[in-house]
């Protein structure tokens, strides 16, 4: 496989992709409470209930999609339908009308987490040799905090551009996390490996 100063193909892909996925995730989350509380009229109970689920049914997913990873030996489809969750979470978030379904969208997207998480670093593990691994998780991990960086100011920056206007600030979260995905499926290769 080639590599880039110790770093493999695939995990400069992982990282780019993880970049897109955090800038999206980064630019609707700080803007979900605003958003339930004074467009939709939820009260703060909802809010933290709404978060309080979604974090807890990601956590729980990471445990089976890493069983279920490791048996079948098979990564990349649960990374792809865990960044493709994500990416759908947002477009869902742009036409929520009630909190209930401000609240399917946040599962959605916790959902997503937690079924990609376990496998993608699996993949990471796989696509790295015993030397340079710490080097290739710690640049993966590195555009993951970069895209948790530049989410929020691009937020700020679409909700002036388009007026506050937080719904289509939700839609143009769609087009980062759908490159991520696109990115993801064409460039990333997967080791084939008998499964267990």
């Amino acid at each position: 496989m080639e590599r880039k100063k110790g770093i493999s193909a695939n995990v400069i892909v992982l990282g780019v992709v993880s970049f897109l996925n955090d800038v999206a995730s980064e630019m609707v989350y700080p803007i979900v409470p605003i958003f339930l509380m004074s467009v939709l009229g939820a009260p703060a109970l909802v809010v933290g209930f709404v978060e309080g689920l979604a974090d807890s049914i990601s956590k729980i997913l990471m445990a089976f999609s890493g069983v279920f990873s490791d048996r079948s030996q098979k990564r990349k489809p649960y990374v792809v339908w865990g960044y493709s969750f994500a990416t759908f979470s947002h477009l869902v978030m742009s036409l929520a009308g009630t909190w209930p379904l401000v609240m399917f969208a946040r599962v959605i997207n916790r959902t997503g987490k937690g079924v990609r998480t376990s496998a993608r670093d699996a993949l990471i593990t796989e696509s790295s040799d015993k030397v340079s691994r710490g080097r290739n998780f710690g640049f993966h991990r590195t555009m993951d905090s970069l895209g948790a960086v530049v989410g929020p100011l691009l937020s700020i920056l679409v909700l002036k551009w388009l007026g506050g206007n937080y719904r289509m600030l939700f839609f143009a979260a769609f087009f980062p996390a759908l490159l991520g995905v696109l990115m993801f499926v064409f460039f990333v290769k997967e080791r084939k490996k008998k499964p267990l």
